[in-house]
């Protein structure tokens, strides 16, 4: 694949002239009240009345500047992401935009209880369902997991799966194992029993440190690495042959920049043909398996202000159907995917903007 500058016509034309799918869109529980109407009377009487007040970590600390686009976020105020109202007038009703690809990063995985942990992925997602998915048919959704309890994940999984609404699961970046490990056979299985993508998302709170060297000190460590423990993760998969038993599915990575894959898959191939007798099931070239199984959405955009490095990265992924659009609403990132958008020909811009998601999720 070699991408070229666009036409000074596509130049010229707004962004978001044509169908747009925005595959990343935030879904923000405002509170653990606001899953009272779907919490049992039990976990309702054990927030009210004990020290346990719903999860206790995020990934997005309120009032940080990456949280909140300026203007969405205020003290006193819901935070950013909880309201369909506003979600319908940022992102709904703007020029073509077709669906949105809810992720509802609500850290179940910070609660050790496993009773809590399924309770509140539950109450999670039937809130999703009632509240957002079942008031508006532009919206789709992934699937909140306590992933840390993989038998209880493939639960949730099968409960909620057949919801037409829910299109995916959604699995923190961040792990007590490997997402690869047979550990988590359970969810695997059950993800593709039920035809939903895997949605690899940033965040996580496992308990475990988010470096090789341990815990780090300030939240930009974690913030910028967050790259790597993606990577880990893709190693994880096509190593430990999750994609060759399940064959099926297709993983959607989400907010973790995409600028890095060239130079990813050149050292994983040349590694991969060193040691690849250790494990004879991974029959292909891993980039062989990320391209047929892996799409990335473009937010975060990592890239120099100049175009033709950004190109270049975009040419060294190897396939046009890897990258998908969208707008990590509410976040805020530096650079808009409209420069992406703009520079690429017309037929990639397409593919971006609408028809790899489309083709991703069966829309």
């Amino acid at each position: 694949m070699t991408v070229a500058h666009a036409s000074a016509t596509s130049q010229g034309a707004p962004a978001n002239a044509r169908p747009l799918v925005d595959a990343d869109v935030h879904a923000v529980v405002p509170s653990t009240e606001a899953l009272f109407p779907y919490l049992s009377a039990h976990w309702r009487d054990h927030v009210a009345n004990t020290l346990m007040k719903g999860v206790v970590e995020n990934a997005y600390p309120r009032f940080a500047p990456t949280t909140a686009r300026a203007g969405l976020d205020a003290p006193g105020g819901p935070p950013a992401g909880s309201s369909l109202a506003a979600l319908r007038q940022d992102v709904l009703d703007q020029d073509g935009v077709e669906y949105a690809i809810l992720c509802c990063t609500y850290q179940v995985d910070s609660l050790h209880n496993p009773d809590a942990a399924t309770a509140f992925s539950q109450a999670a997602n039937d809130w999703l369902a009632a509240e957002w998915l079942d008031q508006d048919p532009r919206l789709r959704a992934g699937i909140v997991v306590p992933v840390h309890y993989p038998e209880l994940a493939a639960r949730e999984i099968n409960r909620v799966g057949g919801h037409p609404g829910f299109v995916q699961a959604n699995l923190p970046a961040r792990t007590t194992f490997p997402l690869g490990s047979r550990v988590n056979s359970p969810i695997w299985d059950a993800i593709a029993r039920n035809d939903l993508v895997a949605a690899i998302h940033f965040g996580g709170a496992p308990g475990t440190p988010p470096t090789p060297s341990g815990w780090s000190s300030y939240y930009l460590e974690d913030y910028a690495g967050m790259a790597h423990v993606v990577q880990s993760q893709l190693v994880s998969l096509i190593t430990e042959g999750t994609l060759e038993s399940h064959p099926q599915v297709k993983v959607a990575v989400l907010e973790a920049g995409f600028t890095w894959i060239g130079p990813f898959l050149w050292r994983f191939d040349k590694e991969w043909r060193n040691l690849r007798r250790l494990v004879p099931w991974v029959r292909r070239a891993p980039s062989a398996y990320f391209r047929d199984h892996f799409r990335f959405t473009i937010q975060q955009l990592d890239a120099t202000d100049r175009d033709d490095h950004l190109l270049q990265a975009i040419d060294q992924i190897g396939s046009e159907q890897v990258l998908m659009y969208s707008s990590d609403y509410p976040h805020r990132h530096a650079k808009s995917p409209d420069r992406l958008l703009n520079i690429v020909p017309t037929s990639l811009a397409d593919r971006i903007r609408a028809d790899n998601a489309k083709a991703l999720y069966g829309l």
